[in-house]
């Protein structure tokens, strides 16, 4: 019984399982500051392959009805050092300090929303912009017309 709980437990989170056993730590349950260690150590290997890892140790540890190690307090605190993801610009600040213990992937898609606000933020200034100019040439324009054709207009006195 306790070896088939190791190989589902290695299957389910080979890079984790193999970190713990080479730092003397238990796999599962893991605790919030193992999971945060295990990230920080990794960290070189990149998000690309960091991530998949967390959400590994997630799904082990749920899919035995654990509490999850990766939410919150010091795993996603240290994940966030390494994504180095900034909070959306538009938040207020007291958010942008709980931007931090957000799960990754939520990070990654909020500040991906926030730019694609941003970006579309800054193409209806440059719009605005543009017209206000066409509009200002467009009145200059008129108002030349408007004095030239009047002076052309008057009755001239002799």
């Amino acid at each position: 019984m306790l070896t088939a709980l190791a190989q589902a437990r290695l299957r389910d989170a080979p890079l984790f399982v193999k970190w713990c056993e080479l730092n003397g730590v238990t796999a599962c349950p893991a605790t919030p500051a193992s999971v945060a260690r295990f990230a920080t150590d990794c960290a070189s290997l990149g998000m690309s392959r960091l991530w998949p890892a967390m959400q590994e140790i997630s799904r082990m540890h749920t899919a035995l009805g654990l509490a999850d190690p990766t939410l919150g307090g010091p795993a996603a605190d240290a994940m966030s050092v390494i994504a180095a993801i900034s909070p959306p610009r538009s938040w207020p600040a007291q958010f942008k300090r709980r931007f931090a213990a957000l799960p990754h992937d939520i990070q990654v898609h909020l500040a991906s929303h926030d730019a694609q606000r941003e970006r579309a933020l800054r193409r209806a200034q440059n719009e605005a912009a543009s017209v206000r100019q066409k509009l200002a040439a467009f009145e200059a324009q008129m108002k030349d017309v408007g004095t030239n054709g009047n002076e052309a207009a008057s009755p001239v006195e002799t």
